[in-house]
């Protein structure tokens, strides 16, 4: 490789000490990648020579060999370095994620404080601070546990048996950067965590909405706490978990069945057991960020809070009809709100890849973006068209529930879908929505926000949408399935396990959510603590309950609403004519 080079004894072994513990050193530099002890020693020993160089005289193929080991050390360097920085940037990405997806909460404050009536406004910021202070600690105490944990590497296919209170992953965490304290621990975070945590507490603040008005203080804590602490994790567990009855992705060394004609090189079987590939006829459900598990699981718990509770006095006139004036307080928040839930959602969507630094998951995560943006603008322009076209009006608050129920629409595949799929997916999302509010009404089930028709009908639509469209390359792209396997959309020409296995989804969430909310529910309503007195709805839960009647609004004498901004200037049009209020 060279040309010769003469060295007395004494030199070669010099060199080769100062050589090789220089290539070492510089290829483990760096404290941040878990590879030094507190001390900045290296943790890498080299192992004893099985060779002595006391005999040696001159030999080109000794410092060959010396270079060649020196290029084999910079490769590790290399490589311990990308995996370093790829490490540091999913967890960036997911800590970034799970904040944007976390300033949902706020989304969902200001459409819900939009939709009711002033004078209960402060019950609802309280109960939407309340949702995510409690989902905090239920999270933290029980339902991550629940949801993931494994014990020992044993669990079950329904539930998770371990690391509650986090016993398990701060310990995961600590060997992320310190490896050499607990060498026995798989590379984990807290970021995993705190993502799914913003999810949970999305989850829960969905049903504000749907029991506004009139659910007690007690009743809405009630259903937070069984929420996040049993009833989600186990729907969690079975979807997304590696050992769930649902899970549907398969790890790269899993090796699946094919068929003839393959477009896949090689034989694949299907793992037998959980936990080593797609569960469920051996494909699980798709449902990618949660259409099913986050807002069908949502939606439904609003509905049967909604439908147990009754209707708010005076929402239905005594002909059936609605009481319109009963719709909204404020347009302006609702449109805020749904900007910021549609701001939220590039953190919701894309973010469940849960990883952004090699290319195959930033193409993803970009594709999830892009399918979300469609969705959201077909939804709302469809709904915005469809409502004019039934009543003439180009109505705001239709136009927001629309976008909404597009994005909703999309969520159980922004990556399996192709972008020109993603705009009918929104559209028809809209549709589902507008149709579940005429059947809402007809049975007068009572849902200020629209709650169940957004994220439960919506939901189920597009779990189902997925069956017929989940694009065979993107299928392979995200779960792993070989497009030879046939696991993909029925459009593409795949078969029907997918919708089979999606449907079973939906089954096994509308029974599991709708037994153990009813069952809560029902006790409430028995034990009389479900719903506020008469009295206190009519005079409004802010002054019953928060000893305020103060809000962004004035209340008007005719028992409508003034906006703060016109108050101001009738009172200041009072000032200058002489007229002073001195009511406080």
């Amino acid at each position: 490789m060279g040309s010769a080079m003469y060295m007395s004894t004494e030199d070669v072994k010099h060199y080769v000490d100062e050589a090789v513990h220089s290539a070492v050193d510089s290829a483990l530099h760096s404290p941040h990648h878990g590879l030094h002890g507190h001390d900045g020693r290296s943790l890498l020993q080299l192992p004893d020579s099985p060779f002595t160089l006391d005999d040696v005289d001159s030999d080109t193929g000794l410092v060959e060999s010396l270079n060649q080991l020196r290029q084999a050390v910079s490769n590790v360097q290399s490589e311990v370095g990308s995996k370093a920085d790829a490490a540091s940037t999913n967890v960036f990405f997911l800590v970034y994620g799970g904040t944007i997806v976390f300033l949902m909460q706020l989304g969902f404050a200001m459409l819900t404080s939009g939709f009711v009536r002033t004078k209960n406004i402060n019950n609802i910021l309280l109960k939407n601070l309340m949702d995510a202070s409690v989902a905090s600690i239920c999270w933290y105490v029980l339902g991550y546990g629940f949801a993931y944990g494994v014990s020992d590497h044993r669990t079950n296919a329904f539930i998770g048996n371990h690391d509650f209170a986090l016993t398990h992953t701060v310990q995961e965490n600590w060997a992320l950067a310190h490896p050499e304290d607990d060498p026995g621990h798989e590379s984990g975070n807290l970021a995993d965590y705190f993502f799914q945590w913003a999810f949970v507490a999305t989850t829960a603040t969905i049903v504000s909405g749907g029991v506004a008005e009139r659910i007690t203080f007690v009743g809405y804590m009630s259903y937070v706490v069984w929420m996040v602490a049993w009833v989600y994790p186990v729907v969690v567990h079975a979807v997304w978990a590696t050992a769930g009855w649902l899970h549907a992705f398969v790890p790269d060394d899993t090796r699946v069945e094919v068929y003839v004609g393959s477009k896949d090189d090689g034989e694949y079987t299907f793992a037998d057991a959980w936990g080593k590939g797609a569960a469920i006829l051996n494909t699980g459900t798709m449902d990618y960020a949660g259409s099913g598990a986050v807002h069908l699981t949502g939606g439904l718990a609003a509905l049967i809070g909604a439908w147990l509770l009754g209707p708010r006095v005076g929402r239905f006139k005594e002909d059936g009809s609605l009481n319109e004036e009963m719709n909204s307080s404020s347009n302006v928040l609702v449109v805020f709100g749904t900007l910021i839930l549609w701001f939220g959602w590039y953190a919701f969507n894309p973010g469940s890849q849960l990883a952004i630094a090699t290319p195959g998951n930033a193409a993803i995560v970009a594709r999830n973006a892009v399918t979300t943006t469609l969705a959201a603008a077909s939804g709302g322009i469809t709904c915005l068209f469809f409502k004019f076209w039934r009543s003439g009006q180009l109505d705001v608050l239709s136009t927001c529930n629309g976008l909404l129920s597009g994005m909703v629409g999309v969520t159980a595949g922004p990556s399996l879908v192709e972008p020109w799929a993603a705009i009918i997916c929104g559209a028809f999302g809209a549709l589902v929505f507008y149709g579940s509010e005429i059947v809402m009404h007809m049975l007068k089930i009572d849902d200020p926000v629209g709650a169940w028709s957004v994220h439960g009908a919506a939901g189920i639509y597009s779990v189902i949408f997925m069956g017929f469209f989940a694009k065979h390359d993107y299928v392979k792209e995200v779960y792993g399935n070989p497009v030879s396997s046939r696991r993909y959309g029925w459009f593409y020409g795949g078969h029907g396990q997918v919708m089979l296995c999606n449907i079973i989804e939906l089954v096994f969430i509308i029974l599991w959510v709708g037994v153990n909310f009813y069952l809560l529910f029902g006790l409430l309503y028995i034990t009389k603590k479900l719903r506020v007195p008469p009295e206190v709805e009519h005079a409004g839960l802010d002054v019953s309950f928060h000893g305020s009647r103060k809000s962004h609004m004035y209340e008007g004498s005719n028992g409508g609403h003034i906006d703060l901004t016109l108050a101001a200037d009738e009172e200041g049009n009072k000032q200058r004519n002489g007229v002073v209020n001195n009511k406080p």
